[in-house]
Protein backbone atom coordinates (compact mmCIF):
# COMPACT_ATOMS: atom_id res chain seq x y z
CA UNK A 1 0.00 0.00 0.00
CA UNK A 2 1.42 3.30 -0.60
CA UNK A 3 0.91 6.10 1.20
CA UNK A 4 1.54 9.71 0.26
CA UNK A 5 1.88 12.71 2.62
CA UNK A 6 0.83 16.61 1.72
CA UNK A 7 3.53 19.05 3.61
CA UNK A 8 2.02 22.21 4.52
CA UNK A 9 4.40 24.85 3.34
CA UNK A 10 3.33 27.38 5.87
CA UNK A 11 3.33 24.88 8.99
CA UNK A 12 6.86 23.89 7.41
CA UNK A 13 7.97 27.41 7.80
CA UNK A 14 6.91 27.64 10.91
CA UNK A 15 8.55 24.90 12.27
CA UNK A 16 11.73 26.17 10.24
CA UNK A 17 11.13 29.68 12.40
CA UNK A 18 10.89 28.19 15.60
CA UNK A 19 13.96 25.94 15.04
CA UNK A 20 15.92 28.64 14.27
CA UNK A 21 14.43 30.19 17.68
CA UNK A 22 15.90 27.58 19.76
CA UNK A 23 19.07 27.36 18.52
CA UNK A 24 19.99 31.22 18.38
CA UNK A 25 18.59 31.05 22.27
CA UNK A 26 20.92 28.36 22.92
CA UNK A 27 23.92 30.72 21.72
CA UNK A 28 22.80 33.29 23.33
CA UNK A 29 22.27 31.34 26.94
CA UNK A 30 26.48 29.52 25.79
CA UNK A 31 27.41 33.16 25.37
CA UNK A 32 26.14 34.47 28.28
CA UNK A 33 26.92 31.88 30.87
CA UNK A 34 28.98 33.96 32.97
CA UNK A 35 26.03 36.35 33.46
CA UNK A 36 23.42 33.36 33.74
CA UNK A 37 25.75 32.37 36.62
CA UNK A 38 24.14 35.04 38.90
CA UNK A 39 20.92 32.85 39.37
CA UNK A 40 23.75 30.36 41.42
CA UNK A 41 22.54 29.18 44.42
CA UNK A 42 26.50 29.60 45.67
CA UNK A 43 26.69 33.63 44.98
CA UNK A 44 25.85 36.05 47.54
CA UNK A 45 21.98 37.78 47.10
CA UNK A 46 19.63 40.23 48.52
CA UNK A 47 17.64 39.11 51.02
CA UNK A 48 14.02 39.82 50.53
CA UNK A 49 11.85 37.38 52.92
CA UNK A 50 12.31 34.30 55.25
CA UNK A 51 10.41 31.20 55.32
CA UNK A 52 8.86 30.36 57.92
CA UNK A 53 5.29 29.54 59.60
CA UNK A 54 5.89 31.56 62.72
CA UNK A 55 4.24 34.45 62.21
CA UNK A 56 6.83 36.97 62.49
CA UNK A 57 7.63 40.34 60.61
CA UNK A 58 10.36 43.16 60.42
CA UNK A 59 9.22 46.84 60.15
CA UNK A 60 11.82 48.75 58.56
CA UNK A 61 12.50 52.14 58.16
CA UNK A 62 14.76 54.16 55.83
CA UNK A 63 16.35 57.41 56.31
CA UNK A 64 18.65 59.57 54.38
CA UNK A 65 17.20 63.06 54.83
CA UNK A 66 15.12 65.40 57.02
CA UNK A 67 14.40 66.00 60.50
CA UNK A 68 10.63 66.27 61.35
CA UNK A 69 9.60 62.55 60.75
CA UNK A 70 11.69 60.44 62.77
CA UNK A 71 10.44 61.68 66.11
CA UNK A 72 6.88 61.27 65.52
CA UNK A 73 7.61 57.55 64.40
CA UNK A 74 9.36 56.53 67.07
CA UNK A 75 6.85 57.80 69.13
CA UNK A 76 4.42 55.41 67.43
CA UNK A 77 6.72 52.56 68.16
CA UNK A 78 7.27 53.49 71.88
CA UNK A 79 3.47 53.85 72.59
CA UNK A 80 2.88 50.92 70.74
CA UNK A 81 5.37 49.28 72.30
CA UNK A 82 7.22 47.93 69.60
CA UNK A 83 10.64 47.39 70.67
CA UNK A 84 11.44 44.97 67.64
CA UNK A 85 12.39 47.77 64.30
CA UNK A 86 15.21 48.09 61.77
CA UNK A 87 16.39 51.56 60.72
CA UNK A 88 18.24 51.62 57.86
CA UNK A 89 20.14 55.15 57.76
CA UNK A 90 22.43 57.16 55.73
CA UNK A 91 25.48 58.02 56.85
CA UNK A 92 25.67 61.57 56.36
CA UNK A 93 21.98 61.91 57.56
CA UNK A 94 23.41 59.89 60.89
CA UNK A 95 26.45 62.18 61.08
CA UNK A 96 24.05 65.16 60.59
CA UNK A 97 21.52 64.15 63.74
CA UNK A 98 23.07 62.25 66.32
CA UNK A 99 20.55 63.36 68.57
CA UNK A 100 17.73 61.27 66.51
CA UNK A 101 20.85 58.47 65.91
CA UNK A 102 20.66 57.97 69.99
CA UNK A 103 16.88 57.87 70.33
CA UNK A 104 16.96 54.95 68.04
CA UNK A 105 19.76 53.44 69.93
CA UNK A 106 18.64 53.74 73.33
CA UNK A 107 15.15 52.77 72.18
CA UNK A 108 17.18 49.56 71.28
CA UNK A 109 16.10 49.34 67.70
CA UNK A 110 18.09 47.67 65.30
CA UNK A 111 20.47 50.07 62.99
CA UNK A 112 21.40 49.02 59.49
CA UNK A 113 23.27 51.34 56.72
CA UNK A 114 21.83 52.91 53.71
CA UNK A 115 24.96 53.21 52.40
CA UNK A 116 26.84 57.21 51.95
CA UNK A 117 25.84 59.01 48.69
CA UNK A 118 22.31 58.30 48.09
CA UNK A 119 22.98 57.10 44.51
CA UNK A 120 22.86 53.69 42.31
CA UNK A 121 25.90 51.60 43.62
CA UNK A 122 25.43 49.35 40.47
CA UNK A 123 26.22 52.66 38.49
CA UNK A 124 29.75 53.34 39.76
CA UNK A 125 32.47 52.42 37.47
CA UNK A 126 34.91 50.49 39.78
CA UNK A 127 34.69 47.94 42.60
CA UNK A 128 36.67 50.95 44.86
CA UNK A 129 34.11 53.06 44.35
CA UNK A 130 31.63 50.63 45.20
CA UNK A 131 33.22 49.65 48.08
CA UNK A 132 34.25 53.08 49.70
CA UNK A 133 30.80 53.65 49.88
CA UNK A 134 30.15 51.48 51.89
CA UNK A 135 32.79 51.23 53.96
CA UNK A 136 32.47 55.49 54.62
CA UNK A 137 28.85 54.69 55.77
CA UNK A 138 29.81 51.76 57.95
CA UNK A 139 33.00 53.70 59.49
CA UNK A 140 30.09 56.60 60.17
CA UNK A 141 27.82 54.78 61.65
CA UNK A 142 30.08 52.44 64.09
CA UNK A 143 31.12 56.23 65.03
CA UNK A 144 27.94 57.88 65.60
CA UNK A 145 26.04 54.89 66.89
CA UNK A 146 28.53 52.71 68.96
CA UNK A 147 27.37 49.48 67.42
CA UNK A 148 29.03 47.81 63.59
CA UNK A 149 26.40 47.64 61.68
CA UNK A 150 26.13 44.20 58.97
CA UNK A 151 23.21 44.69 57.27
CA UNK A 152 22.74 47.34 54.45
CA UNK A 153 19.75 47.94 52.08
CA UNK A 154 21.05 49.76 49.29
CA UNK A 155 20.02 53.47 48.09
CA UNK A 156 17.51 53.30 45.52
CA UNK A 157 17.04 49.13 46.21
CA UNK A 158 19.62 49.26 43.53
CA UNK A 159 22.22 46.72 42.94
CA UNK A 160 23.41 44.19 40.39
CA UNK A 161 26.03 41.14 41.05
CA UNK A 162 28.97 43.04 41.43
CA UNK A 163 27.42 45.25 44.34
CA UNK A 164 26.10 41.77 45.80
CA UNK A 165 29.56 40.33 45.65
CA UNK A 166 31.29 43.36 46.84
CA UNK A 167 29.25 43.89 50.00
CA UNK A 168 29.29 40.22 50.72
CA UNK A 169 32.79 40.44 50.78
CA UNK A 170 32.96 43.41 53.40
CA UNK A 171 30.71 41.47 55.58
CA UNK A 172 27.30 42.49 54.51
CA UNK A 173 23.85 41.40 54.08
CA UNK A 174 22.32 43.27 51.50
CA UNK A 175 18.24 43.26 52.58
CA UNK A 176 15.43 43.95 50.62
CA UNK A 177 11.50 43.86 51.64
CA UNK A 178 8.66 42.06 50.36
CA UNK A 179 6.01 44.02 50.93
CA UNK A 180 6.71 47.63 49.73
CA UNK A 181 4.64 50.43 51.55
CA UNK A 182 5.05 52.72 48.69
CA UNK A 183 4.61 55.18 51.77
CA UNK A 184 7.10 58.18 49.94
CA UNK A 185 4.27 58.25 47.41
CA UNK A 186 1.67 59.81 49.63
CA UNK A 187 -1.15 58.44 48.03
CA UNK A 188 -2.93 58.37 50.93
CA UNK A 189 -3.07 56.93 55.06
CA UNK A 190 -5.71 53.93 53.95
CA UNK A 191 -3.13 53.38 50.63
CA UNK A 192 -0.35 52.79 52.51
CA UNK A 193 -2.28 50.60 55.34
CA UNK A 194 -3.97 48.36 52.91
CA UNK A 195 -0.67 47.71 50.86
CA UNK A 196 1.01 46.64 54.05
CA UNK A 197 -1.70 44.75 55.59
CA UNK A 198 -3.27 42.87 52.62
CA UNK A 199 0.17 41.96 51.49
CA UNK A 200 1.73 40.87 54.99
CA UNK A 201 3.14 37.48 55.09
CA UNK A 202 4.79 35.07 57.79
CA UNK A 203 9.00 35.78 57.34
CA UNK A 204 7.97 39.48 55.32
CA UNK A 205 10.31 42.28 55.76
CA UNK A 206 8.21 45.83 55.03
CA UNK A 207 9.79 48.89 53.79
CA UNK A 208 9.04 51.78 55.46
CA UNK A 209 10.19 55.27 55.19
CA UNK A 210 11.16 57.85 58.19
CA UNK A 211 12.25 60.46 56.02
CA UNK A 212 10.64 63.94 55.46
CA UNK A 213 9.62 62.59 52.02
CA UNK A 214 6.99 60.70 54.19
CA UNK A 215 3.99 62.99 55.01
CA UNK A 216 1.48 60.02 55.99
CA UNK A 217 3.38 57.19 57.59
CA UNK A 218 3.13 58.53 61.07
CA UNK A 219 -0.87 58.11 60.69
CA UNK A 220 -0.76 54.76 59.13
CA UNK A 221 1.68 52.98 61.46
CA UNK A 222 -0.66 53.00 64.36
CA UNK A 223 -3.08 51.27 62.51
CA UNK A 224 -0.45 48.81 60.62
CA UNK A 225 1.01 47.91 64.10
CA UNK A 226 -2.42 47.20 65.31
CA UNK A 227 -4.32 45.68 62.91
CA UNK A 228 -1.12 43.11 62.39
CA UNK A 229 -0.81 42.17 65.88
CA UNK A 230 -4.79 41.01 65.57
CA UNK A 231 -4.03 38.97 62.94
CA UNK A 232 -1.55 37.30 65.06
CA UNK A 233 2.40 38.89 64.21
CA UNK A 234 4.84 39.46 66.20
CA UNK A 235 7.33 42.31 65.45
CA UNK A 236 11.17 41.25 65.39
CA UNK A 237 14.27 43.09 63.80
CA UNK A 238 15.58 41.76 60.17
CA UNK A 239 18.82 39.92 62.02
CA UNK A 240 16.16 38.42 64.15
CA UNK A 241 14.31 37.20 61.05
CA UNK A 242 17.60 36.15 59.77
CA UNK A 243 17.81 33.11 62.02
CA UNK A 244 14.66 31.59 61.50
CA UNK A 245 15.97 28.27 59.27
CA UNK A 246 15.56 29.09 55.71
CA UNK A 247 16.34 32.61 53.82
CA UNK A 248 14.15 33.32 50.99
CA UNK A 249 17.02 35.16 48.31
CA UNK A 250 16.92 36.65 44.90
CA UNK A 251 19.32 37.18 42.70
CA UNK A 252 19.39 40.55 40.99
CA UNK A 253 17.82 40.70 37.48
CA UNK A 254 20.41 43.08 36.06
CA UNK A 255 18.39 44.85 33.40
CA UNK A 256 15.90 46.28 35.97
CA UNK A 257 16.55 47.99 39.30
CA UNK A 258 13.93 48.41 41.79
CA UNK A 259 13.55 52.92 42.31
CA UNK A 260 12.15 54.26 45.54
CA UNK A 261 12.39 57.33 47.08
CA UNK A 262 13.79 57.43 50.79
Amino acid sequence: MNYFYVVNGKKLKQAFIIMIGVIFAIGIIYSERDNVSVFSQNEPAAIYSVQTDKKVIALTFDISWGDTRTDPILKILEDKGVKKATFFLSSPWAKDHPEIVNHIVKGGWEIGSHGHKHVNYSSLNTDEEIKAQITTAHQILRDVTGQTPNLIRLPNGDFDKRVLRIANELNYNVIQWDTDSLDWMNKGVDNIINRVVTKAHPGDIVLLHASDSVKQTHEALPVIIDQLRAKGYEFVTVSELLKQTQVENKPPVEDQTMKTIH
